[in-house]
């Protein structure tokens, strides 16, 4: 036992440090290739950390034949956005009230309304149509996966056409090149790889330990693939937004929240109703509904421009519903 909590704090300590190497190299990419900077965070930053969860999810639904490891693949389908639409945002709230003093804005969110606005709908229309799924049977259902990665296709062109104003004067200088005003490509594209493969090494170890761990405290499959696992494999999205917000660039931690956001909606979907039958029960539906609620809760603050360190803490709330309920059921 004493062996599994240090690999889950020295996981975490290389998560942590791993995402400080990926943002820094992201923000370079961005750079060098003419990526907008809203496009740094929902394509960028969201595609490197949220789709080897995705692989995960595939590798579940298609090459385990118990219904247990299937049911643990739809259940982490679900879990991905209920903790992003939820915890990650009351994250990047508390971060902001915590580095308020050091932060040249205080508590203040210099974010696109309108942007963020669009994102949160995209992903509630694209969510909606998830949960539906889960509720219904017909013979060509597995077809609608199609549907799905049409549907992120979609977005991420919109996202890369996108016009964004890139605030150069905010650049830190590339870890691995940290005496270079102008890094070179092979530098910032090496420190991007190499700190995406420590995240997805220490991910999975951090997760792999947590079901152990789980399994040592008799929690059913069930529990570890809603409340247990989605926070673990959603770590890297919730550094990268301490991170991002303890330089200054919420627009790059809200964004990497809501682009991975749009994975999640998406990719792993997909994936789920090609190899399962993609039928909710109660617990399913209770996430579903817990994460639309708190998606539509913001969505509705960011239109009347109420949006606030405390209104993205309230955020928190609504998971902590769901376990409360989840728990009980």
């Amino acid at each position: 036992m004493l062996s599994l909590y240090a690999t889950l704090v020295v996981a975490i300590i290389v998560i942590y440090y791993s995402c400080e190497l990926f943002v820094n190299a992201i923000e370079w990419v961005g750079k060098k290739f003419n990526v907008a900077q809203c496009a740094v965070g929902t394509i960028l930053a969201a595609f490197g950390t949220a789709l080897p969860e995705s692989v995960v999810t595939f590798m579940a639904v298609a090459f385990n034949s118990s219904p247990e490891q299937k049911d643990i693949g739809i259940g982490a389908a679900l879990g991905g956005p209920l903790v992003l639409g939820t915890l990650s945002y009351a994250v990047v709230g508390l971060c902001i009230i915590f580095y308020r003093k050091k932060r040249e804005l205080g508590t203040e969110i210099d974010i696109d309304n309108n942007k963020l606005s669009r994102d949160q709908l995209w992903f509630v229309s694209i969510f909606i149509f998830k949960v539906l799924m889960g509720l219904v049977i017909f013979s060509i259902k597995p077809l609608a996966g199609f549907l799905f990665l049409a549907a992120y296709g979609f977005y991420f062109y919109k996202e890369m056409g996108a016009e964004c104003i890139i605030s150069e004067d905010a650049m830190e200088p590339l870890t691995f090149q940290p005496k270079e005003k102008d890094p070179t490509v092979f530098w910032v594209l090496s420190q991007t790889f190499i700190s995406l493969l420590l995240i997805f090494i220490s991910s999975h170890l951090f997760v792999k330990n947590l079901e152990l761990l789980s399994i040592s405290w008799n929690m059913s499959p069930l529990i570890v693939s809603l409340l247990i696992s989605p926070i673990a494999t959603e770590l890297p999205e919730i550094l990268n937004a301490v991170i991002w917000v303890r330089q200054g660039k919420e627009t790059l931690a809200l964004g990497n929240i809501s682009g991975s956001m749009m994975i999640q909606a998406t990719i792993p979907t997909a994936f789920g109703l090609f190899f399962t039958p993609w039928l909710f029960d109660f617990h399913l539906i209770w996430a579903g509904a817990m994460t639309l609620i708190s998606v539509i809760y913001l969505l509705i603050t960011l239109k009347r421009d109420k949006l606030s360190p405390s209104r993205l803490v309230y955020a928190g709330a609504f998971y902590f519903l769901f376990s409360c309920i989840f728990l009980i059921k």
